[in-house]
């Protein structure tokens, strides 16, 4: 029965059904012998009408309105208009004029004895009865804007849904391959640490896999990845780097999820990995009137890396995360990234997106 009322003819038909019911609802009887003189009027006002509904809808709109050609719509349409209210007037004076007209009153008498000519080139009449041909058309273009829109805004969320899939699919390999490159590094030294990292490393791929497959997801679980992923590097560093990561956060805050661990990758990239001396790291994630906030500033080695030099891997990481703010929080994000020849920064404000 769903897949019935669904299709569409029966649609179109029950619209139909309607506009006839209305008519022979709304209609008052003085004006009619009986009820087939109601219905033979109301069917002779529906044809002109379903035939101009969908000679616009069918061919006159997609040919010519769409195609921003309005001169030869609008002229198409007023033809058929004029055709259509020929028709009508046609069988009016050879029909009902004829059968129904003992019923009508004096003013009703008076023109019906007039031409078809005469009444054709009544302005008046052209006016009414173009209003009356157009309504049901009238209802049917809004009705088809209406599931227009709407199909257009499900494709649009289809496609953001496929682009943001496609981008965290880009990020779980990057993440992955850096974190088996420090439990490489490990093992090779045959570290004692080595079970923690497979440990952390565990917690974070179960996350991964199953943890974040929405759209967004508990602040607090996204503050847990970041730890398990600051212990590992701690391990990996050990007293090369000083870590501080100040969090607080509200229960009801929720994140895209991976959003911030590419900008914590660069703080160790750009102050850690080439740093001869002591490098400092310092992260902050809080939640501050309705807004999520994160911080990550870093030392850096001052011979390092010019931006034209940053490789194809770093620029995919932050090129990444841009795109997925561009579709998670259009317009209502800033990012502030501070690039100094001494330290390198990255400032964040995102919408808290309470569920």
């Amino acid at each position: 029965m769903k897949s019935l009322f669904t299709s569409k003819p029966v649609q179109h038909l029950l619209f139909w059904i309607g506009i006839f019911s209305y008519f022979m609802v709304t209609s008052s009887m003085v004006f009619y012998r009986d009820y087939t003189h109601l219905v033979q009027s109301t069917l002779t006002l529906m044809v002109p009408q379903i035939v101009l509904a969908y000679l616009l809808l069918e061919v006159l709109v997609p040919k010519f309105l769409y195609r921003r050609r309005y001169i030869p719509f609008s002229v198409c349409l007023l033809g058929a208009i004029l055709l259509l209210l020929l028709g009508y007037l046609f069988v009016r004076k050879s029909f009902f004029d004829v059968v129904y007209f003992d019923t009508y009153n004096e003013l009703a008498k008076k023109y019906a004895r007039l031409s078809i000519g005469e009444r054709f080139m009544d302005l008046n009449l052209f006016v009414s009865k173009s209003v009356l041909f157009l309504s049901p058309t009238a209802l049917l273009f809004t009705y088809r804007m209406f599931k227009d829109q709407q199909n257009l805004i499900k494709l649009r969320e289809q496609k953001r849904t496929a682009e943001l899939s496609a981008l965290k699919n880009q990020l779980n390999p990057h993440f992955l391959f850096n974190t088996l490159n420090n439990l490489y590094a490990l093992a090779v030294e045959r570290s004692k640490r080595t079970p923690e990292v497979i440990e952390r490393l565990s917690e974070i791929l179960d996350y991964m896999l199953y943890g974040c497959k929405e759209d967004y997801v508990s602040l607090e679980k996204e503050i847990t990845l970041i730890e398990n992923y600051l212990a590992l590097e701690k391990i990996r560093y050990g007293k090369r780097v000083n870590i501080t990561f100040e969090k607080r956060s509200s229960p009801s805050a929720h994140i895209a999820p991976l959003l911030l661990l590419t900008f914590i990758e660069n703080a160790f990239k750009h102050g850690v990995s080439e740093e001869l001396k002591v490098a400092e790291i310092a992260i902050s994630l809080t939640t501050e009137d309705k807004m999520i906030v994160f911080k990550s500033s870093n030392t850096k080695y001052q011979t390092f890396r010019s931006k034209d030099s940053i490789t194809t891997t770093e620029a995919l990481g932050m090129d990444n995360v841009k795109k997925q703010l561009e579709l998670l929080y259009p317009q209502r994000h800033e990012l502030v990234i501070d690039d100094r020849a001494k330290s390198y920064g990255v400032s964040l404000k995102i919408p808290a997106h309470v569920l």
